[in-house]
């Protein structure tokens, strides 16, 4: 998974809700699907060297990795059609040239309902495994067509915490796509749920 073979690598620019990040897709494996990481920044991509790499350019803000593609996100008032070009090519030609994505013995972790607080009563921690379901088997290949994704925080009192990575991060529609969305789906198959939050993204 760190290196790849060369082999002609095709990538194409998709844009998603939030007008500050692009999705590029590729035609290569970056990771297992259903597996991602967010990067808001270049200290948090230490095990990443093509996220350390998309840093080296000074508009780039944020970095996420999912299954086949990259979403970008800047911090610039540089127009996208400026930028896409420059950041094919890159990609392209980082991936061709076999350059590392994942520093060695690096794996994505998921998150599993074994591993939540041991606290969580046996009722909660039932509940919080139908929220998890939905959520990868629902809502997960929505966002990540928009270039994101979303992971199960906790569950505790009918409140579900999510976070919200990638393009939803920072996203002006992410508030309207968790309550009008993903909230009123849980609720509707998960009686218990009242409410859905996201932590720490700033809508």
């Amino acid at each position: 998974m760190t290196e790849n073979k060369e082999k002609m690598v095709s990538v194409y620019a998709e844009a998603n809700p939030n007008p500050e990040s692009m999705k590029f897709v590729m035609n290569q494996q970056l990771l297992p699907d259903g597996q991602s990481v967010d990067y808001p920044n270049l200290e948090s991509a230490m095990e990443s060297p093509l996220a350390q790499e998309l840093f080296n350019f000074d508009y780039v803000s944020r970095v996420f990795i999912a299954s086949n593609f990259v979403t970008i996100t800047k911090n610039s008032d540089l127009e996208w059609v400026k930028l896409i070009p420059e950041l094919r090519t890159f990609l392209k030609s980082y991936v061709e040239a076999g350059g590392p994505i994942f520093n060695e013995g690096f794996s994505a972790k998921k998150v599993e309902v074994s591993e939540l607080n041991g606290e969580t009563s046996a009722e909660d921690a039932e509940i919080s495994k139908k929220v998890i379901d939905l959520l990868d088997n629902y809502v997960r290949p929505a966002v990540e067509q928009d270039g994101g994704n979303i992971t199960f925080k906790s569950y505790n009192d009918g409140v579900v915490t999510v976070h919200l990575q990638g393009s939803c991060s920072g996203c002006p529609s992410a508030t309207v796509t968790l309550k009008a969305g993903i909230e009123n789906l849980l609720k509707r198959m998960v009686p218990e749920v009242k409410e859905v939050v996201a932590d720490g993204v700033t809508v």
